[in-house]
């Protein structure tokens, strides 16, 4: 009769608690190769796949600590918060959405600005957030990039920025198109001191940073498979009617047609920067 004894769920016959065990979170699905990987070994391939190589997107702090030695740095400007200069509103006002995303992200901006030392060499870099609306540039971001490039003026020491964006933020309008002249300005003083830039762009870089200080390093270089461009793809064919070649607007594609001046892979980054740091510096 034990047979159509009903049992309580999770309890077996001998009265134990069933044992499962949990998976969730321990495995991920690459975007590329759909190959099923260990998060324990992604994390330790700096999140790049182990089958194909494909790079995930990873977070300015995760990005900060990568490049600067034993991930140590003084993050600069980091209350600096907009002022909703429009009072914008959408689903949701502009305040809500910032409160939220700080609350997300523990970010004032989508932005992160440090001082630090990269193979022992003193340097400023700045890291965007792409979780934070989307990496926008607004007036926060203008700004703190420019606080960069003055502090790298004053102190001569190089810069470098970690571009991964949607564009310029629609919620603060014309505000945050002013952004591109007043960092592109900023950097024609770096310039003018001999101070050298290096921007790296990652997964995605598009719209008005693509337009403004992303392609203005000294050196532009690209994490491998990254999206790089100013219009999306399909905004450009339903414009031009026309089919895009295989690859457009990824890194490869652009480094093929000039536009950049290397593809580096992420664990080859840091070791990259401080050579190119060391031919600039000479």
């Amino acid at each position: 009769m034990a047979w159509f004894s009903r049992q309580k769920p999770g309890v077996d016959a001998a009265g134990e608690g069933e044992k499962r065990v949990r998976t969730e979170g321990l495995w991920l699905k690459c975007e590329s190769c759909s190959q099923i990987i260990w998060k324990k070994s992604l994390d330790e391939n700096m999140q790049v796949c182990p089958q194909c190589g494909h790079h995930f997107r990873i977070g300015a702090r995760a990005r900060m600590e990568m490049l600067f030695d034993d991930g140590q740095y003084q993050e600069m400007d980091a209350k600096l918060t907009s002022t909703d200069p429009l009072r914008f509103s959408d689903s949701k006002t502009y305040k809500e959405r910032l409160v939220a995303m700080q609350k997300a992200t523990k970010m004032s901006d989508a932005l992160v600005s440090g001082v630090g030392t990269l193979d022992g060499r003193a340097v400023n870099i700045c890291s965007m957030e792409l979780k934070f609306v989307g990496g926008s540039m607004g007036t926060v971001v203008g700004e703190k990039i420019t606080r960069s490039i003055e502090r790298s003026i004053a102190n001569r020491t190089p810069l470098i920025i970690v571009s991964a964006s949607g564009g310029a933020r629609m919620q603060e309008g014309a505000i945050s198109l002013m952004q591109m002249a007043k960092i592109s300005a900023a950097l024609m003083k770096l310039d003018e001191a001999k101070l050298p830039y290096i921007s790296l762009l990652t997964d995605p870089t598009t719209g008005g940073v693509t337009a403004s200080f992303a392609m203005l390093g000294d050196l532009n270089i690209a994490e491998p498979g990254a999206l790089i461009g100013f219009a999306g793809p399909r905004v450009i064919e339903q414009t031009i009617r026309q089919k895009l070649p295989a690859g457009f607007q990824r890194s490869e594609f652009l480094l093929e047609h000039g536009f950049l001046d290397a593809v580096v892979k992420r664990s080859e980054l840091k070791g990259y920067i401080a050579q190119a740091l060391n031919f600039f510096c000479a």
